[in-house]
């Protein structure tokens, strides 16, 4: 993995291999994230994609690194989104 970003609340760029293995694709391998203020934002995204047809690919929830929340799906045209905060310290 390589990510490159000025700051947690900044758009950012990050290089990673697709978690299931497989090659990457426009639908494997290719993800948006979009940051939001607060948890419960997370929740709410995720639960419209998901009540507008969207996949569930991970429900929202703690990931990994403390302060890290967020929330797995794929649009209808199968393109893997993720909404997250993040909060330090």
């Amino acid at each position: 993995m390589v990510a490159w970003a000025v700051s947690l609340d900044k758009p950012a760029l990050g290089v990673i291999k697709p978690y299931d293995g497989r090659p990457a694709s426009c639908g494997n391998g290719v993800m948006v994230a979009l940051v939001v203020d607060s948890n419960a934002k997370v929740d709410e995204v995720h639960q419209q994609a998901i009540a507008l047809g969207g996949k569930d690919e991970g429900a929202p929830g703690p990931r990994g690194t403390d302060g890290f929340y967020a929330g797995y799906f794929r649009d209808l045209d199968g393109h893997k989104l993720n909404c997250y905060c993040w909060k330090t310290g």
